[in-house]
This record gives structure tokens, C-alpha cells and sequence, in this order.
């Protein structure tokens, strides 16, 4: 697990601003305004709390990050890990599809921990081990895209691991344009990710 989540259990704060909502909202302020260049004065600020109210529901900005970092890893690491488990009951390829298709559902319904950990270049301790962490994912996704062309599912005049860079750099590549309040329906995108993915652009031949 993260550094965030070794400190303890979730500490109650002020009304209206629980450790939850604080963290919630401090990502969308180090999304927007970006980590390093966000201090716990101008989060206070964006937040219309004092220093030492924020100091009342975490240590550091370094634990909101680590916070913010586990809530995404820990879904990814869920849904990856069911998929593997699942390969020798399925295809590696079913498994893949089904990995692909957790993973979207997981970025929209955690698109802001997501984006943020995608933001990670490894400037500290916590970032270096969500790197790591991210690192093990992508070990696992090309485990199964091996074991997909092994099956004869996959081409294999490409590499696996530039398949699987290919595919989740499609996933990922979601948090630049998604909107929760947009039009898009999460069922309805994940469907056309794996599609896009999987089967491709072509029109089935007559």
C-alpha cells in the first residue's frame, strides 16, 4: 500500500471539510494549478480554510498526495489484479478485454486521482513509489498481452509491451478530454475503447 494509506485511520474534521472532501478538493487544485507549484497557503486560499485548518485533517501537502495517489492505485491495482486472477478460468485474451474495460470504468469514476497520478514524474519518495506501483500495472497488462498472442489472439509481428503501451496510452490518454458531465456515457465508452482496441477501425469484410 502507499505511504497515505500506512498513517492511520481517516481523522474527522471541521464540518462541511472531512479528510475525504479535503483531499477531494485538493486535487482538483493540484490539477489544475499543478503539485509543486501549489503550496498548503494557496491550497487555504482556493479552499477558504486556514493553513492550520488543513493541518487539523492531514500532516503535510505531501500526505494529501500520497492520499490522492493511493485512491487511484489502489482501484487500478483491484481491477488488474482480478484480471490476471481470472486468466486461467478465461482466454488471456477475455482477461485482456475485461482489463481494458475495468481499467476506463476505474479512470471515470476516479478522474481526478487519475489524472494526478499520471501527472507523477517521481520529484519525491511518494512519487517514486507510485511509479513503481504503476510500473508493476503495466508488468501485469504485458504479462497477459504475452500470453493473448501466445493463444494466437493477437498479432505478433508487434511487441507486447508496445501493445500494451498502445492500448492503456489510448486508456489514459481519456483524462485529457472526458468530462463527468459531458455526454458520454461511461458503459458506452468503455465499449468503444475495447472495440477501437481489439477489432480496430475496418468494417468486417462481406
Amino acid at each position: 500500500m502507499g505511504a497515505g494509506t500506512s498513517e492511520g485511520t481517516t481523522r474527522r474534521g471541521r464540518p462541511g471539510y472531512d479528510q475525504e472532501t479535503l483531499v477531494r478538493r485538493a486535487v482538483e487544485v493540484f490539477n489544475r494549478r499543478g503539485y509543486d507549484a501549489t503550496s498548503v497557503g494557496d491550497l487555504a486560499s482556493e479552499l477558504g480554510l486556514t493553513k492550520s485548518a488543513i493541518y487539523h485533517h492531514v500532516p503535510s501537502k505531501e500526505h494529501l498526495l500520497s492520499l490522492a495517489l493511493d485512491d487511484a492505485l489502489d482501484s487500478l491495482e483491484v481491477v488488474i489484479d482480478a484480471a490476471v486472477r481470472e486468466s486461467p478460468a478465461m482466454s488471456a485474451y477475455e482477461s485482456l478485454r475485461t482489463a481494458v474495460r475495468r481499467s476506463v470504468e476505474v479512470l471515470v469514476d476516479k478522474l481526478p486521482s487519475v489524472t494526478l497520478l499520471l501527472r507523477v514524474r517521481g520529484n519525491s519518495a511518494i512519487e517514486l513509489q507510485a511509479l513503481e506501483r504503476r510500473r508493476h500495472i503495466d508488468e501485469q497488462l504485458a504479462g497477459l498481452v504475452r500470453s493473448a498472442v501466445a493463444e494466437g489472439a493477437l498479432r505478433d509481428d508487434v511487441s507486447p509491451e508496445l501493445i500494451s503501451r498502445l492500448v492503456f496510452g489510448m486508456v489514459n490518454s481519456l483524462t485529457e478530454w472526458y468530462r463527468a458531465d459531458g455526454d458520454v456515457d461511461v458503459a458506452v465508452l468503455a465499449d468503444a475503447v475495447v472495440s477501437l482496441a481489439f477489432d480496430g477501425l475496418a468494417l468486417p469484410q462481406a
